[in-house]
């Protein structure tokens, strides 16, 4: 089987990755002991091959990389993060099925662009801890 094409990022090369990508991306937070991230995994891999022309893979280690886990408000391991043009617009939390995680990636590769175009973002002052 070819070598994955997922990039390992971390707090401290985060926001140059993010602010780089030209392709749409997808995040898979994880932590070492979480046995629903080692069965999903390998499919999230295989992926990352098979759309590497279209989409950037990142896997985040959520134990590591706390501030990046935090800013996005990630809970629960596996947590998906799906980026398009530097924002978030969609998350899937769990172990989701291998097809479920492979429609939603075809669909921020067909649809990405779009949904960003068709968001519009909260102020970073609006907080719902105030």
């Amino acid at each position: 089987m070819p070598e994955s094409n997922v990039i390992e990022a971390n707090d401290a090369n985060w926001e140059e990755l993010l602010e780089n990508q030209e392709k749409p991306m997808v995040v898979m937070f994880y932590m070492p002991q979480c046995t629903h991230c080692k069965d999903i995994e390998p499919y999230f891999r295989q992926y990352s091959i098979e759309f590497q022309e279209k989409c950037t893979f990142v896997i985040m280690n959520g134990l590591q990389s706390t501030m990046t886990a935090r800013r996005y408000r990630v809970r629960g391991t596996p947590t998906f993060k799906f980026f398009c043009k530097g924002r978030a617009i969609k998350e899937e939390v769990g172990l989701v099925y291998p097809s479920i995680l492979r429609k939603s990636i075809e669909d921020l590769i067909k649809h990405g662009n779009e949904c960003v175009l068709h968001t519009s973002p909260m102020p970073d002052e609006i907080s719902p801890y105030e």
